[in-house]
């Protein structure tokens, strides 16, 4: 074990799929509590250092810490919120927030104070009973976030989970993420193709090169919140994101 001051520390992270060299020497760290949006062209990555986060993968090279630990998914406590659909159907809306947390085994007690918590907090108490389906698609995207939240994550990484949702919706759901954020102190890795929404949400960016793959830059966002995207420093800063990345 290593010791470090950081939630999550990437060390010299190298992987390589064959020949395909894949991310390239990757360092950086995140601080406990800390808000991180991750940008980048699209096939940059983004997805495979969740995957080596995670240990689906193994890096070829270097390593991923929690605090000061490799990270090993029987050990960490890692939630995951994703752009595709992922409650459980058969399950009311409190049913899907305690389903983690019973997996875990946690005390029956604290399992209802942290559903209450939550139910609370995105506004969720008049469908506490009613099924996924019987929700609008931000009401059901929002038990997806408040279920990884209850689990009280070491991390909680998001995986462009607005991706398909109109301007309004993203809005509406960016602020409960930030909301949440703010109220339970959740170290948040959140990936996503949208600069706007990265500079909306995040206290700091990470822009990803293309293939194979390094931190380009790291874009600090000391913005007031809420925040306004009509604001010109808001504007300065989206610009300069989308420069450094080259989209075309």
């Amino acid at each position: 074990m290593k010791e470090t001051k950081y939630k999550v520390e990437v060390d010299s992270l190298t992987k390589y799929f064959g020949s395909l060299h894949v991310l390239d020497n990757i360092s950086f760290q995140v601080r406990n509590g800390e808000f991180i949006c991750v940008v980048g062209p699209t096939g940059c990555g983004k997805t495979t250092f969740l995957n080596l986060l995670t240990r689906i993968y193994q890096p070829t090279r270097g390593d991923l810490y929690i605090d000061g630990q490799s990270a090993n998914p029987k050990k960490h406590n890692i939630a995951f919120v994703f752009q595709e659909p992922s409650s459980i159907p058969w399950m009311t809306v409190e049913k899907n927030l305690r389903f983690g947390m019973e997996i875990k085994k946690l005390p029956k007690a604290e399992i209802d104070g942290r559903v209450e918590r939550i139910i609370k907090l995105l506004g969720l108490q008049d469908f506490r009973d009613s099924y996924p389906h019987q929700l609008s698609v931000s009401s059901e995207q929002r038990i997806i976030i408040g279920r990884a939240f209850a689990m009280n994550p070491d991390l909680l990484l998001m995986d462009e989970p607005y991706g398909q949702m109109d301007v309004k919706l993203r809005f509406y759901l960016e602020d409960e993420v930030i909301r949440l954020w703010q109220e339970l102190g959740s170290t948040v890795v959140f990936i996503t193709h949208n600069i706007e929404e990265a500079v909306y949400l995040a206290q700091r960016i990470l822009i990803m090169s293309n293939k194979p793959t390094t931190i380009k830059e790291e874009v600090s966002v000391d913005l007031p919140r809420p925040r306004d995207v009509a604001d010109p420093r808001f504007i300065e800063i989206r610009k300069h994101v989308t420069d450094q990345i080259k989209w075309w």
